[in-house]
């Protein structure tokens, strides 16, 4: 297996996004990427689209995005794992690489979700789980789905609303530095407490909203990436899994099983020790899709023990200048969630993080040279842990 590196990244501007359509979204991080790696169309040998779709018009999105960013003919395939499409995309463009298939691929992840309606939107992702079963008897929204998470988790552990709402506090506040992001705007943990129930406990501000947007990531083999960059950024490991499609047969409802699997075959490949992950890690982006999942994901990776997630937050240890700098883009719930392109975007953020090449305020000291990202499908039902590295 080859080494494979990152060499250009680009991310749109996230929000709704009717001012374009999916292919001039998908150009907008494409050129950005090509700008990045001072790389032409032409130099692409191949080309993965991730987006989950549905919503959209575009039907097949591979084609229209491959013939509008000029990447035709080339290899070109879409690739589908809910809200790890993303990471699904990267993968797979990165095993294009690593075996010799070709030496320069790019990852493209893009949605429009706001083409449908919020109703029809909030059906589609309430229908990732065990439709037949979850959704059609007992009527489950994606909402409902986190909200069990929370209350079982609450419960247990003895974390509060007002837990919840901080972690809404701290993306909002890195969300606010970031121009890309969807909101802009800092909260505090009162107006969190006080925005509308979407499914108890979980409220407004504890949610990700609906997203258009696009991230591309350029991926290069060594001998490639060392021509073209002094900066190459290393794709030090990626672990993957899946859980239960059906939440009744989950072992417990305070964590993600596939994301613990997933976390440790990427330590594994790295070399991290899974008892203290955070010793060799400068930055991390999870998928905090719920304020909940941000929580579980400090468990799931081992920055904290199990039960003990929430005390990060109350603590400001996910801050800049603490334990470990969590989701200072803004996250999932300021930066957006567009589902096919967020994957890409935290692979593009990361890679800047590395390069220190982000907004004043929301970068992080660069130390190990190492960074993670959780990219989570469904709820648990994919799971994406990456490592990037400084060094091959």
């Amino acid at each position: 297996m080859r080494k494979v590196a990152v060499v250009g990244v680009g991310t749109s501007k996230f929000g709704n996004r009717a001012d374009v359509s999916l292919p001039e979204l998908a150009w907008e991080a494409v050129k950005e990427a090509l700008d990045d790696a001072r790389l032409g169309p032409e130099d692409v040998q191949g080309f993965v689209v991730g987006n989950v779709g549905g919503w959209s018009s575009e039907a097949l999105p591979a084609v229209v995005v491959g013939e509008y960013c000029g990447l035709v003919p080339k290899s070109g395939i879409r690739v589908e794992a809910a809200c790890a499409t993303g990471s699904a995309a990267v993968r797979t463009a990165y095993h294009m690489i690593a075996s010799g298939e070709a030496d320069i691929v790019m990852a493209i992840g893009v949605e429009k979700m706001y083409e449908s309606p919020t109703p029809t939107v909030v059906e589609f992702i309430g229908r990732a789980g065990n439709y037949f079963w979850e959704f059609e008897n007992f009527g489950l929204t994606f909402p409902g789905y986190y909200a069990l998470y929370a209350t079982a988790y609450m419960h247990r552990h003895g974390a509060t609303e007002e837990d919840l709402c901080k972690v809404a506090v701290k993306n909002h506040y890195y969300g606010s530095l970031n121009p890309k992001a969807q909101f802009q705007r800092a909260i505090t943990v009162e107006e969190c407490l006080n925005s509308r129930y979407v499914a108890w406990p979980l409220k407004l501000y504890d949610s990700s909203p609906i997203t258009d947007g696009a991230s591309a990531v350029i991926l290069a083999s060594e001998e490639a990436a060392k021509k073209l960059t002094d900066t190459p950024v290393w794709i030090k490991a990626i672990g993957y899994a899946n859980g239960t499609a059906n939440l009744s047969k989950r072992p417990d409802f305070i964590g993600l099983e596939a994301a613990q699997v997933a976390a440790k075959m990427a330590y594994k490949k790295a070399g991290i020790d899974p008892e203290n992950p955070a010793k060799y890690l400068d930055v991390a982006d999870v998928h905090d899709c719920f304020t909940i999942a941000e929580i579980m994901a400090y468990e799931d990776l081992g920055f904290a023990k199990r039960g003990e997630g929430y005390k990060l937050i109350r603590e400001g240890q996910t801050y800049l200048g603490g334990l470990i700098p969590v989701n200072v883009d803004g996250g999932l719930k300021a930066k957006g969630h567009p589902i096919g392109a967020t994957g890409v975007s935290m692979i593009a953020e990361l890679t800047k993080q590395l390069r220190q090449q982000v907004e004043r305020g929301r970068q992080a000291p660069i130390k190990s040279g190492m960074a993670l990202a959780h990219n989570i499908g469904g709820t648990g039902h994919y799971a994406f842990v990456t490592i990037l590295s400084l060094t091959a």
